[in-house]
């Protein structure tokens, strides 16, 4: 019985290797008879893994889909890899944490002793930048979706406002063509073509309501510049959620300020300037951002970003006078403190 488990597990191994395995060569690579294939096939089909056999001169095996889950087999590498996984899903706001988190622990619970040892020594922490905390997003809107974007259907719903709206407000159900879902800075997002603006949009998941049943099939658009991760790049920064946001001209070059914009979009205008779209949590606050760079800054707008400007001024003088005056007093104290000597 040991030599039979281990050959099913070879078996098994070579099924998931590659897509068709002529039944011949099966039993070459494992030594036995064509006859020993097809009992093994028939043994592991028991226990759940759905394996389709192909007759013929030319008649094979293919490892299928099945209805049910069956026991999976991994090799080192893909132990690691799902465990790793796993680990990242537990933070990823995906409405999954709970499962991910028991399913780490059921992969844990039966990999070998020399595996658990490498993986209990690879602890993952997510941290967010910031003390917001993000929306989770529901795992079934998502597979709602990521299947209606899978089949190209137009999807409708209902899309939650930022804020409350006015009371009797009616808020008309959106209607798209989904393109993507994507994650950025921990929330959930549908890159879609609005079909009521005519334009690109991106929602957020957790505000989504889906209504069913989608519409009708469609012909997927291109995304500007073709590539969804550089758009979707594009889409967010220098902006993610803030309600603030200004544009700014500074006497740097584009190369000095890159570095130190985490959360911004930095342009080249020539030597020695370029222009700077930021945002933040409060027009005071986006002021002190960008006059941290030592630099003159010429303000594009809003009006709301020069008012912070003129505000931080007037504080920051007051301070600097603070600082002169209690120079003034030291100063005078030394000088008395000699003269008593």
């Amino acid at each position: 019985m040991p030599k039979t488990s281990a050959r099913l597990l070879s078996l098994l191994s070579l099924l998931q290797a590659r897509r068709d395995w002529p039944g011949a060569l099966l039993a070459e690579r494992l030594a036995v008879s064509p006859r020993t294939i097809r009992r093994d096939v028939d043994r592991l089909r028991e226990l759940g893994y759905p394996i389709v056999a192909s007759k013929g001169p030319e008649g094979g095996y293919r490892l299928g889909a099945g209805t049910r889950l069956p026991p999976l087999l991994f090799d080192d590498e893909q132990a690691i890899a799902v465990t790793v996984a796993l680990q990242i899903a537990t933070t990823a706001g995906a409405g999954i944490e709970e499962a991910a988190a028991r399913a780490l622990t059921t992969v844990r619970q039966v990999m070998p002793g020399r595996l658990r040892h490498r993986i209990e020594a690879l602890q993952l922490s997510a941290v967010e930048r910031s003390g917001r905390p993000k929306p989770q997003a529901d795992s079934g809107v998502l597979l709602t979706l990521s299947t209606a974007v899978h089949a190209r259907e137009v999807l409708r719903f209902d899309y939650a406002p930022a804020h409350p709206p006015a009371p009797g407000t009616d808020i008309p159900p959106r209607q798209v063509q989904p393109h993507h879902v994507v994650t950025w800075g921990g929330r959930w997002y549908l890159v879609a073509w609005d079909l009521d603006r005519d334009d690109w949009r991106t929602f957020r998941v957790d505000r989504i309501s889906p209504r069913t049943p989608t519409g009708p099939r469609f012909t997927p658009r291109e995304l500007p510049g073709g590539d969804v991760s550089a758009f979707v790049v594009s889409r967010f920064q220098g902006y993610d959620g803030w309600p603030c946001r200004g544009e700014v001209i500074l006497d740097l070059p584009a190369e000095a300020v890159t570095p130190y914009l985490s959360d911004g979009v930095v342009e080249h205008l020539g030597p020695g300037r370029c222009r700077v779209v930021a945002s933040s949590w409060s027009w005071t606050g986006l002021a002190a951002t960008l006059g941290r760079f030592d630099a003159d800054i010429e303000v594009v707008g809003p009006p709301e970003l020069s008012d912070a400007f003129a505000r931080l001024a007037l504080r920051y003088a007051d301070a600097g006078r603070g600082v002169a005056r209690c120079r003034t007093v030291g100063d005078r104290k030394r000088t008395a403190g000699t003269a008593l000597a």
